[in-house]
């Protein structure tokens, strides 16, 4: 089944590139959007498997298009491509809801790998950038408050399924890997959200990054 992408970019020639390079791949771009809200209007009308989003744009930027789509209840992945190589950006642009984050230079196979990540219930986080945003998770606040004192009560099962989930494996792929059914997995993920107080995966691993329970 083709994954559906609908890529959001104020640049005609980036959009228009973009969507070449990912049709090439095998990816069915549904939609384009120069700004937040024309972007919001396409995925109303017809939902994505995975909006591809960039942070810079006049108007309504890509943090803005993010709470928008967390305060409609719109849940589709959200896969932020930029050029800004910034760590207070790809934080707020996680907290705000993104599940993926990628500089412009990657290559198409990353890129098409990434969106299919995303599609599948994964998520994903630039190798580039991995490092100094642990550093900058630890030692700021915490993503969104204190996280409950359910957070010491993980299983080791929670904890398994949750560092596969940080590493960016979908629910499929963590299943694959511990040997347990897809919905069993789901299950997991449900309680290790409901522990950590989290909204949604990504602020899962936010959560437990900070808190040093990944190791």
């Amino acid at each position: 089944m083709s994954v559906r992408v609908v890529v959001v970019d104020d640049q005609t020639l980036v959009r228009q590139g973009v969507r070449t390079l990912l049709e090439l791949a095998g990816l069915d771009v549904v939609g384009e959007a120069d700004d937040g809200a024309a972007a919001l209007e396409v995925v109303r009308a017809d939902p994505p498997d995975v909006v591809l989003l960039d942070l810079r744009m006049p108007r309504f930027d890509g943090i803005w298009t993010l709470r928008r789509l967390a305060e409609e209840g719109v849940d589709v992945p959200v896969l932020v491509l930029t050029t800004f190589d910034d760590d207070e950006l790809l934080l707020e642009a996680l907290r705000a809801g993104a599940r993926g984050y990628l500089l412009k230079d990657v290559t198409v196979e990353r890129l098409a790998a990434a969106v299919r990540t995303l599609a599948d219930g994964g998520t994903l986080v630039a190798p580039s950038v991995t490092d100094r945003l642990l550093r900058a998770i630890r030692s700021g606040p915490s993503p969104a408050g204190p996280a409950p004192a359910a957070v010491q009560d993980l299983t080791e099962r929670e904890l398994e399924v949750l560092r596969l989930v940080a590493s960016g494996c979908s629910n499929r792929e963590v299943a694959g890997l511990l040997h347990l059914a897809e919905g069993t997995v789901k299950n997991h993920v449900s309680t290790i959200l409901l522990k950590l107080g989290a909204r949604d995966r990504t602020n899962a691993v936010l959560r437990a990054l900070h808190e040093g329970i990944l190791g």
